[in-house]
């Protein structure tokens, strides 16, 4: 048997967690740039609020209704994340992290009378240790665990937030129930064909040939789909991903930008960013990818992906130090850059990732230019304890007025000293 545990509201239940003075109120968690609402409390979604919608659309019903809005706090989301994630791994003997408020875990071994009593466990051990709380869902697949988990999640109150699917009577209920724009791994576009095509809901879906659901899909995708609804299991567990393949650095601009000097600024920053990742699981890079994008002139389109633009280049040979990456990404903003466009947003890419390890050291230069691994490893340490960039190259900038928008995000209680959580 399979469970996923889904935190609910995860940025609204991280923001409320040091606020106790919000339970049970309406709030909303804003994008990046303080763009659109990316969560939003139960409370808030009866009141008429949309998800990913933009922020001043819903503006006029958030002051009538009094809700509270927060800027998106990833140092605090990412760090409750990890501790939800850890209270779980000491309740199950695997467990897959699928996102940052998701996991699977194995239940397998539980005899299946004591599933239920088990799952409850589960909720209540992650609230009590993280103060986060979870939906779980638990059925003989993953893709039936997520609709036995959507199921937890619309009436909370009835469920108790737990919903297990133990026999093809309750199965046959659920898929019966899950129309199949909400099945786990069907898209907005395979959804779009399929009511086309008269299939609904879940349970139509799974009573479809297999060899149909190869030719119209996905092929094998499609096939373990349609196996995984008949409660076959055909999506194994997965290991965690110690290692990244890629490691990318993307922020929009705070305000439009101009100026070269700025888009330069912003690039070796997240260069910065970029290398501090790739140094912390001991890789290095060999391929270096900048894009820009443009604002759109209409300025009803500012929520439409502008034009993107990109370029890369590959090193002789592949580096962990951030000012041997930043050098080449600056040429590439260099000759992306159009003087009179206004830019929204940077991102930069390192790829073709090797063990550290594995890079020999230059016999043509001085000793002292094969010592900058040691450099870099105290400029990470100095960051880490002093927070903020406490040393940085000079190309990233000063003042960095082109930064992301957050003006209403709250304070990093459980990754800053400075700003611990204050009980009077």
């Amino acid at each position: 048997m399979k469970a996923i545990v889904d935190c609910n509201s995860f940025y609204c239940s991280c923001e409320r967690l040091f606020r106790p003075d919000l339970q049970n109120k309406p709030i909303v968690v804003l994008s990046n740039n303080d763009g659109c609402i990316i969560s939003r409390s139960d409370e808030a979604r009866k009141l008429g609020v949309g998800m990913a919608g933009p922020y001043f659309q819903a503006r006029h019903i958030i002051e009538q209704n009094d809700i509270s809005v927060f800027s998106s706090n990833y140092h605090l989301y990412g760090d409750m994340s990890r501790r939800v994630m850890d209270t779980l791994r000491t309740l199950a003997p695997e467990v897959e992290v699928y996102s940052v408020d998701e996991a699977f875990l194995d239940l397998s071994e539980l005899p299946v009378e004591e599933l239920a009593a088990y799952a409850r466990h589960i909720r209540n051990r992650v609230e009590q240790w993280t103060g986060i709380s979870v939906s779980v869902g638990v059925a003989p697949t993953k893709t039936l665990a997520k609709l036995a988990n959507l199921q937890a999640k619309k009436d909370k109150k009835a469920t108790g937030c737990v919903k297990v699917l133990l026999t093809q009577e309750e199965q046959r209920i659920a898929l019966q129930q899950t129309r199949v724009d909400n099945i786990w791994g069907v898209g907005r576009s395979y959804a779009g064909k399929l009511i086309n095509w008269g299939i609904t809901s879940a349970w139509e879906l799974s009573n479809m040939p297999e060899e149909w659901a190869h030719t119209n899909m996905g092929g094998v995708t499609g096939v373990r789909l349609i196996r995984e609804l008949r409660g076959t299991p055909a999506i194994a567990m997965e290991d965690e991903l110690v290692n990244k393949r890629m490691i990318a650095t993307t922020r929009m601009f705070g305000r439009p930008v101009t100026a070269l000097y700025e888009l330069k600024e912003a690039v070796a920053t997240y260069i910065s960013r970029a290398a501090e990742k790739l140094r912390r699981q001991q890789s290095a890079a060999k391929v270096v990818s900048v894009f820009i994008v443009s604002k759109e002139q209409d300025h009803l389109a500012d929520f439409k992906r502008g034009a993107t633009i990109s370029n890369y280049t590959t090193l002789d040979r592949a580096s962990s130090l951030t000012h041997e990456l930043i050098k080449p990404a600056i040429e590439l903003v260099e000759q992306l850059f159009e003087n009179g466009k206004e830019y929204k947003k940077a991102g930069v890419m390192l790829s073709g990732l090797v063990p550290d390890s594995s890079v020999q050291g230059n016999l043509f230069v001085p000793a002292s230019q094969n010592q900058h691994r040691h450099l870099m490893h105290a400029i990470d340490n100095i960051n880490f304890s002093m927070r903020d960039d406490a040393v940085k190259f000079g190309s990233s900038g000063m003042s960095k007025n082109w930064k992301m928008r957050q003006e209403l995000r709250s304070a990093r209680h459980s990754t800053r000293w400075e700003e611990l959580k204050e009980i009077k």
